[in-house]
């Protein structure tokens, strides 16, 4: 026979995996905020949901309060994450669910920002509210695995992808596309879960890739673009450079041609000198610490074999997804990358093919 604490923490449990699946429909679409979950019980009944918004405000708190379809007076509130108690563009959270007399409140785990870092707990005591954390705690953790990583090395989070044939090439004489139309959607809805995307000019000229998202009603979310040319060697005539969306297009260089650079500017491309490593190329590190300045916290790189391979070397990625076509190309086959999927699986702890419904495409992801 089960216990009435049994009970509790199964109901604690039930409620806080609700909170989490919330933050996860919002999760890469909320900028240098964390996206939050949280459900308002009130009476055993679920009496209101909110997430974080897109953009990053308002706070899942703030939209569940003023989403309830009751008083949330004497409701328990379960937050994925500590509720913040600093003000920023807004006021706290914390002082909204005093001020909405929330009775109980129970987040998973502590904030990893100093501004709010383990405050809320003596906070809403003091205040005479019942405070509980740690629940679904290593599910929660994993989830903000990448929030964790930018608040602490103020880094952007890395998404590596690359697709080939399942005879290992990345490109055909014959096909524009190796991938079948489910593995080219979940590549578009990688480029709508990230806030920019970098890939080399070598790729630019040879494939001219649109490099936005073109899943429907999703197309303003196309990421931010990051291209590293270093001797400004990028054709003016691809997409890139002459799209609407050339304003939030960046080119990483380190050349000195006056002309080259003029021509570019007044094409309405953004232009950003970066010094040189002892190895003579462009300083990567430098690089990802500009784009993260420029409020992108999780990158996606579609590289070619060039630059996944130096991504891998640097141990850069976070995660990486492999899209394995069904598709043999043999003799119409360009640029084989076998070492790359050795070292993939040498690289990263564990990979788990992804169900995508297709019995063509196999998507693999590394983490």
């Amino acid at each position: 026979m089960s216990s009435k604490k049994d009970n509790i923490i199964t109901s604690d449990n039930y409620y806080m995996g609700l909170a989490l699946a919330l933050a996860k429909e919002n999760h890469g679409l909320t900028k240098e905020n964390p996206s939050v979950g949280c459900v308002l019980v009130k009476n055993n009944q679920i009496i209101s949901t909110g997430v974080t918004s897109i953009n990053g405000r308002p706070h899942a708190e703030y939209n569940a309060v003023k989403n309830s379809v009751v008083s949330p007076n004497g409701s328990t509130a379960y937050i994925t994450m500590e509720p913040c108690t600093h003000k920023g563009k807004t006021n706290p959270c914390s002082s909204l669910l005093i001020k909405s007399k929330i009775k109980k409140v129970i987040f998973s785990i502590t904030d990893i920002d100093h501004r709010t870092s383990k405050q809320a707990h003596k906070i809403l005591k003091n205040k005479g509210i019942l405070v509980k954390k740690g629940i679904l705690k290593n599910e929660v953790n994993k989830f903000y695995k990448s929030y964790i990583f930018n608040r602490k090395y103020k880094l952007p989070y890395i998404t590596g992808k690359i697709a080939c044939s399942k005879d290992n090439y990345i490109k055909s004489k014959k096909k524009r596309y190796i991938s079948d139309d489910t593995s080219l959607n979940v590549g578009h809805l990688l480029r709508y879960k990230n806030d920019g995307i970098l890939i080399s000019h070598k790729t630019i000229n040879e494939d001219n890739p649109k490099l936005n998202c073109r899943l429907n009603g999703l197309e303003k979310y196309s990421p931010k673009i990051f291209i590293i040319d270093k001797n400004l060697s990028i054709k003016h005539s691809k997409h890139v450079i002459n799209s609407v969306n050339r304003k939030n297009t960046y080119i990483f260089h380190g050349s000195t041609e006056a002309k080259k650079i003029k021509h570019l500017k007044k094409m309405g491309v953004n232009l950003m000198k970066i010094s040189l490593d002892n190895d003579g190329s462009l300083s990567l590190l430098k690089i990802l610490k500009t784009i993260y300045k420029k409020n992108v916290y999780n990158l996606l790189v579609e590289g070619g074999r060039s630059l996944t391979k130096l991504f891998l070397d640097k141990n850069y990625f976070n995660q990486f997804y492999l899209f394995k076509s069904n598709k043999t190309l043999k003799s119409s086959g360009l640029i084989k990358i076998s070492n790359i999927l050795v070292t993939l699986g040498k690289k990263f702890k564990s990979k788990k093919v992804l169900d995508t419904f297709s019995n063509k495409d196999k998507i693999i992801k590394f983490i």
